[in-house]
């Protein structure tokens, strides 16, 4: 396995982690009486709120809806689109 393929799986594994925790994020804001510093809501909390805490400086809730989450989850589809996706930069490097 090269170097390059380990690179991309790691990288697709990564966003594709996080696409899935900011969408389970998403679904959390619906419920605003779960304790996000319990388990096992803190295993979804911990890795997502640092991202959101910069963007919520910038972009405030809307009408009292944070969409900050909804910013992160196109912000790393796109990211993995761009660097792994059919024409992303990763695969044509590689040569795949």
């Amino acid at each position: 396995m090269s170097a390059t393929t380990i690179t991309t799986w790691t990288l697709g594994l990564t966003l594709g982690l996080m696409i899935f925790l900011f969408i389970f994020r998403i679904v959390l804001t619906w419920y605003p009486q779960v304790d996000l510093n319990r388990f096992p809501f803190n295993v979804i909390a911990w890795p997502t709120e640092p991202f959101l805490v910069i963007t919520r400086k910038i972009v405030p809730p809307i009408g009292g809806v944070d969409i900050t989450p909804i910013i992160w989850v196109g912000i790393f589809s796109l990211l993995r689109e761009f660097l792994l996706g059919q024409q992303g930069l990763l695969r044509m490097i590689s040569g795949v």
